[in-house]
């Protein structure tokens, strides 16, 4: 008896610990944490993860991106858990709005960089070559895309109110200034560096918020924000000529610097990210260490060779269906045309992004955009195989604007989206540079002719489309797989 008096408290002892285990565990998440790290089933990609995502919170978001398990909510405390994005509501999509009118703003103005490029060369700069004057875009391009670094460590340190006040500033004095230039240095300070850096800094806090809403149907709201750029793209150029016709270049550049002051307004009321922000220390590396990824590095790799073909359309589309005998009247809605299929184009592979792949969605678009510039547009002499052309390549052109900072996304840790989306973009800012100036001087160097500018785009996206495809394959082989 007294033996089983003795086992029936080591029973009851036993008993009362697990039961205080229990309950610690339920409250210490770490320890069910790493219960679930040791039990649950490892991705088939998670070789590739263990790079990329090498933090809990990461790890855990990367699964659920690849089809894997999705952790339970006390897991990843501060916003990290793949379940706590929202992906919708009426909070979210106020952001995806107001993202829509940075885009607006900011990308949607570089769209319509070929219609100053045709207005300084007819007139106010007429004493001066095409490459020249190209470098007028070229600046307004690469300052759009090199404080990225600067503006993502801003960003993921304080978030997006100071840069979205500051960039409403310095964009809308921009073009202010722009209003009154007659010279080409005054120019480039106004309208390439000024008003492009204040653009650059709504531009990016824009796309890194949306990526703190949404995870499942990132892609799709990055279709929507980007389609903002679109619009601006169409509504701009069309704008711009109509005003300078009528009230002249200088009034034409206010009343779209008044146009931009109001919708820069509603982004600054809406715009907000999801998570908090702490301010950190300024380390170098952290703008270098993402390039140690395979991925990461062949992404940016790709991205830095395809901006130097794509915004080469963009810039001299209309000068080339002139010279071949399209009338002034029809060549001025070209970019608008190719702008208002880019809608589409930003839309809607954006959602079978989401659905299919990202990497998917963006080999494709890629591959055909630069198979429709040597296949239509080099060989057209005709109005109506432009016409196609700025449709088809406004489409495809436009898929790379959404799905590239949603792979981009989905390849790095949530905390570090500024940074990297920064230092990709800062990456393209020399292509983007570069790039329509070498056009011109191909141009030039073809007597006027197209046809080297014409294969040098097509060639450029071709190669960045084969480094595409090795970013890709780091992540899942050749396999025909959703990735």
């Amino acid at each position: 008896m007294a033996v089983d008096s003795s086992n029936s408290s080591t029973i009851g002892g036993d008993s009362v610990r697990d039961a205080k285990e229990k309950t610690h565990e339920a409250v210490d998440p770490a320890i069910n944490h790493q219960r679930l790290s040791e039990s649950a089933p490892r991705s088939p990609l998670k070789e590739t993860e263990a790079n990329i995502f090498p933090e809990t919170e990461d790890t855990a978001e990367a699964d659920l991106e690849k089809g894997g398990i999705v952790p339970p909510k006390p897991v990843a405390p501060g916003g990290f858990n793949p379940a706590d994005f929202p992906d919708g509501g009426l909070e979210a999509w106020l952001v995806v709005a107001g993202a829509f009118c940075c885009l607006f703003v900011s990308f949607g103005w570089i769209n319509c960089i070929g219609i100053f490029e045709t207005y300084y060369v007819e007139t106010l700069l007429s004493q001066y070559s095409s490459s020249t004057v190209a470098w007028i875009p070229s600046c307004e391009v690469c300052m759009m895309f090199i404080g990225g670094p600067i503006f993502g460590f801003i960003f993921d340190s304080y978030g997006p109110r100071y840069l979205l006040l500051g960039g409403t500033f310095f964009h809308v004095f921009g073009l202010m200034m722009t209003s009154l230039s007659t010279q080409y240095y005054q120019l480039i300070l106004a309208q390439g560096i000024c008003s492009a850096i204040g653009a650059s800094a709504v531009f990016y806090p824009a796309m890194s918020c949306v990526s703190t809403w949404f995870f499942k149907n990132r892609a799709a709201a990055f279709g929507v924000m980007a389609s903002g750029s679109s619009l601006g793209g169409v509504i701009f150029p069309i704008m711009i000529q109509r005003l300078i016709t009528r009230l002249g270049f200088p009034w034409a550049m206010r009343i779209a610097a008044f146009l931009i002051l109001g919708l820069l307004i509603i982004a600054n009321l809406t715009v907000k990210s999801r998570l908090p922000h702490k301010p950190k220390k300024f380390h170098f590396m952290a703008f270098i260490r993402p390039f140690s990824e395979p991925a990461f590095t062949l992404m940016c790799a790709g991205s830095f060779l395809f901006v130097f073909g794509l915004f080469l359309p963009f810039n001299f589309i209309t000068l080339q269906a002139q010279s071949m005998g399209m009338s002034t009247h029809l060549s001025s809605y070209l970019i608008p045309i190719l702008n208002a299929a880019s809608i589409f184009g930003r839309i809607f592979p954006g959602i079978a992004g989401d659905r299919w792949g990202r990497y998917n969605v963006l080999l494709l678009t890629s591959i055909f955009s630069f198979i429709i510039i040597l296949a239509l547009w080099l060989p057209s002499k005709s109005n109506a195989p432009v016409i196609v052309f700025a449709v088809l390549y406004g489409f495809s052109s436009g898929a790379w604007i959404s799905t590239s900072p949603a792979i981009i996304a989905q390849i790095s840790p949530i905390r570090e989206i500024g940074i990297r989306n920064g230092s990709m973009f800062a990456i393209i800012a020399i292509s983007a540079l570069f790039g329509s100036p070498i056009g011109g001087a191909l141009i030039a160097r073809d007597n006027g002719g197209y046809l080297y500018m014409q294969i040098f785009a097509g060639v450029m996206i071709a190669v960045g489309c084969v480094f595409y495809i090795g970013s890709r394959y780091t992540q899942a082989g050749f396999a025909l797989k959703k990735i």
